[in-house]
């Protein structure tokens, strides 16, 4: 069978991640208080962002992946190479000498979501000329990761993500794209990232940003809402379905989006496709069939992880599951259990791609009755 070619390309760091004790806290504070010696285990590294937890996900479930990102030429981008080169994956970084590696410090404390210290380092001058266009002219996906924390990206109301999703789709690709988080008080806080979206959309195929981060774009007053209602609970908790999630998929769909999937957390993603006419739309090479995948829309429940030692990673490779299976061209029923299952099997180790399962053992696991989060 001839496989597919597929870039990842955008966000690239150094993930650090210190072993917290595994006693579940109620709160921060319990844990993380000035002037407290706290003894951990041994620090977890990893590569990080998108273009290495994506596209190395992806590069695991079978695909014939590219990975384009941007290091420094120091001691952190020594180890991120030493680290792609395990999976015959280093060949499409750039190393600068002007630059830093981009690195995170991931606090993954028990019973509280992650918090993350990132530097973003070199991704910030990434563009869209450090993508080969002669890569692109045989790749049936493109995938981008993390505009928010790449300063070229937001810059000008998105005018070179703009470009980079435009080429690829102009070359024939199918393209995807995926959000990050926005630190409010950073420059990528006073983007218009509504404006950003809306240019944007209609050259993205597969749109697959966190509800969390889609909410903060297009309406900062609702996700203040979300927040007061959460009162420092996971805002993915309190969510419903209709009143919530379904205005930002109405708006995401009226600027163009042709697939989208919103990550909302433990409870699951939220799909909605096009019609058949919009998914004719989606790049040949990918094979997509509009007549399975247009005109479809509902909530895919997570599955019960067997234990939950960090959620780096877990939306990334859910993304990496559904795309893959997409090109394999799973129907569209499976590949979000496929993506679910993934991301249930992420969250057991402490990287994003240590607890990855192949496709034929998720299906046997599903199969035997893995058993789903059954929500509200």
């Amino acid at each position: 069978m001839h496989m597919k070619k597929v870039i990842a390309a955008g966000h690239i760091c150094l993930d650090i991640t210190p072993k917290f004790p595994e006693r579940k806290v109620s709160s921060l504070g319990d844990v993380l208080a000035p002037g407290r010696l706290i003894q951990m285990g041994e620090a977890d590294i990893h590569t990080g962002g998108s273009v290495a937890n994506t596209g190395l996900a992806m590069k695991f479930l079978g695909a014939d992946v590219t990975l384009m990102g941007k290091i420094g030429d120091d001691a952190f981008g020594s180890i991120v190479l030493d680290l792609l080169k395990e999976y015959d994956a280093h060949s499409g970084m750039i190393v600068s000498e002007e630059e830093t590696t981009s690195y995170s410090v991931v606090l993954a404390v028990p019973g509280i979501d992650r918090i993350f210290l990132h530097c973003p380092g070199a991704n910030n001058t990434f563009r869209a000329d450090d993508i080969p266009q002669a890569a692109l002219a045989d790749a049936a996906l493109f995938h981008f990761g993390y505009p928010p924390v790449m300063k070229s990206m937001y810059e000008n109301d998105g005018e070179e993500l703009v470009k980079i999703m435009k080429r690829a789709k102009d070359a024939g690709a199918a393209t995807s794209l995926d959000m990050a988080a926005v630190d409010a008080e950073s420059e990528a806080g006073r983007a218009d990232w509504n404006k950003i979206l809306e240019r944007v959309i209609p050259y993205v195929d597969f749109f697959v940003p966190s509800v969390e981060e889609l909410c903060y774009m297009l309406d900062r007053e609702r996700f203040e809402e979300w927040q007061r209602r959460a009162a420092g609970k996971d805002i993915t908790e309190i969510l419903d379905i209709e009143n919530d999630i379904k205005p930002l998929a109405e708006q995401c769909m009226d600027y163009g989006a042709k697939v989208l999937l919103i990550k909302c957390g433990a409870p699951g993603m939220y799909y909605r496709t096009a019609d058949r006419l919009t998914l004719r739309g989606v790049g040949e090479r990918a094979g997509l069939n509009p007549d399975v995948w247009a005109d479809q829309e509902g909530f895919e429940r997570s599955y019960l992880p067997e234990k939950v030692l960090s959620g780096t990673g877990a939306g990334d490779t859910s993304i990496a599951a559904f795309l893959t299976a997409m090109l394999e061209e799973y129907p569209p029923a499976k590949a979000l259990q496929l993506s679910a299952a993934t991301g249930a099997s992420c969250v057991a180790a402490y990287d994003a791609l240590s607890g990855l399962k192949r496709f034929s053992e998720l299906e046997r696991k599903i199969g035997d009755g893995w058993q789903k989060n059954i929500g509200k």
